[in-house]
């Protein structure tokens, strides 16, 4: 007996094809991006729930079908252009300004109605096209150090998954011109015009604490994704001993602080207008150099928790 050849797929010819939806779980039938990323652990799982019928001897009954859930971490680079793709979906549309190749997309967190989107999986090689519907961007995660690659973790909630397909449903592509990414080593930590020195490494997390509307459904998928209470909270690793930072945490004054990249004349910053910093122990633990771990959290001014201005060449993220 022969044996057939299998068909494997790889994840370097892996593609990404996302596309924001004008309906919820509706996946629109064009104006998709190929966009970059890293990895991802998007799709749609459905468990069972083992019988509990007892009285009919030993031998177990079938299992039922449980709900559908859909949820998984997308990695992204932190380039130029892309990501203000994904910080439409975090935060919504922004507001732009700019002319003659120049301009600036102010993301602001707090929106009423966040907008939701299709991303098309496609394996080439098998072939296999598989489109989850109903993404809404729950968190994005961003760590900061002196070198390496410079990625955001976004969490995203699903409704559900399309069936494997043999050709692509996401029509005529459109990507952005270049892949430019942000690194590590352009990064700052400011208070104003003032960079903060003496910050080891620093990681931050935004939420829209989402929750899921998990309703009875004939499909077994939720219905919605509502936006909750957004939040920013963090962590900085200090090895300044003195300075702004450690009298706000000692006397529990908030500080404006911002998170930034610059690359050419492109720049992303997310910027916290309240933060407050605890106040922590000074370990000595060595003969090493000294340093902090400060856990912080973050409050609204006027509503917002935090802002994210990209300045780049791309017209629209409209």
């Amino acid at each position: 007996m022969a044996i057939l050849p299998s068909k494997r797929a790889r994840g370097a010819n892996a593609r990404l094809h996302v596309g924001f939806e004008s309906a919820y779980g509706a996946p629109p039938a064009s104006g998709y991006r190929r966009l970059p990323f890293v990895s991802h652990q998007l799709g749609a799982t459905q468990g069972w729930i083992e019988s509990d019928l007892l009285g009919q001897g030993r031998a177990p009954f079938d299992p039922t079908r449980d709900v559908v859930v859909n949820d998984g971490n997308l990695v992204v680079p932190v380039d130029t252009r892309a990501i203000g793709f994904w910080l439409r979906l975090l935060l919504g549309a922004p507001a732009t300004t700019g002319s003659g190749g120049t301009f600036t997309h102010v993301f602001t967190s707090g929106a009423a109605t966040l907008p939701s989107a299709s991303a098309e999986v496609a394996l080439p090689e098998v072939p296999q096209f598989t489109t989850n519907y109903g993404l809404r961007a729950n968190t994005i995660q961003i760590g900061m150090q002196r070198s390496g690659l410079l990625n955001a973790t976004l969490a995203m909630i699903g409704k559900g998954e399309t069936n494997p397909i043999e050709a692509s449903s996401a029509g005529t592509l459109v990507e952005y011109e270049q892949i430019e990414r942000f690194a590590q080593a352009s990064g700052s930590i400011a208070e104003g015009v003032d960079t903060l020195g003496g910050i080891a490494s620093a990681q931050f997390t935004y939420s829209n604490g989402l929750d899921k509307v998990e309703t009875i459904q004939p499909d077994g998928e939720i219905e919605d994704v509502d936006p909750g209470m957004p939040s920013f909270t963090g962590s900085l690793v200090l090895r300044n001993l003195t300075g702004a930072l450690q009298d706000s945490s000692r006397d529990g004054t908030p500080r404006a602080i911002d998170f930034g990249w610059v690359r050419g004349p492109h720049s992303l910053k997310f910027s916290a207008p309240r933060v407050f910093l605890p106040r922590v122990k000074l370990p000595v633990e060595g003969p090493a150099g000294l340093q902090q771990t400060v856990e912080f959290v973050a409050s609204s001014d006027e509503g917002v928790v935090m802002t994210a201005t990209l300045i780049n060449d791309v017209e629209s993220y409209a």
